[in-house]
């Protein structure tokens, strides 16, 4: 899609990249630290701080595979231009259903996160 769609889609093709670039350094933090907790028998306490890389990286993921910002949905905002050249939603209903989705988005990030943090502890 290019081009605003609500509830589905409020980001175009710099942003996502944008967003690529955030998953594969969440990606790369996490795993560098699921392998630093393994080769040096990290207690399951500290492990818990994965949890911060991979919500970066689950945020990333699904920004860039949903084709929305989460920011810009709760924000009422969208971008398809240059990088940083946001417009406004006008509609109230699109704003709504753009808060709405945003909050699933965000709660699907969290869930991986969260079995990301599970998996960590366990190993």
């Amino acid at each position: 899609m290019s081009q605003y769609q609500a509830g589905s889609c409020n980001i175009g093709g710099g942003e996502i990249k944008r967003r690529q670039i955030v998953a594969v350094f969440g990606a790369f933090f996490t795993l560098s630290s699921l392998v630093g907790f393994v080769t040096q028998d990290v207690s399951r306490s500290a492990r818990i701080s994965i949890f911060l890389p991979a919500l970066v990286f689950a945020i990333g993921f699904f920004q860039s595979r949903q084709k929305f910002c989460v920011a810009y949905g709760f924000m009422g905002t969208f971008n398809f231009g240059k990088m940083g050249q946001i417009s406004k939603v006008q509609s109230p209903e699109d704003r709504a259903r753009d808060r709405k989705f945003a909050l699933k988005l965000l709660g699907k990030a969290v869930l991986l996160a969260a079995v990301i943090t599970v998996f960590a502890l366990f190993i």
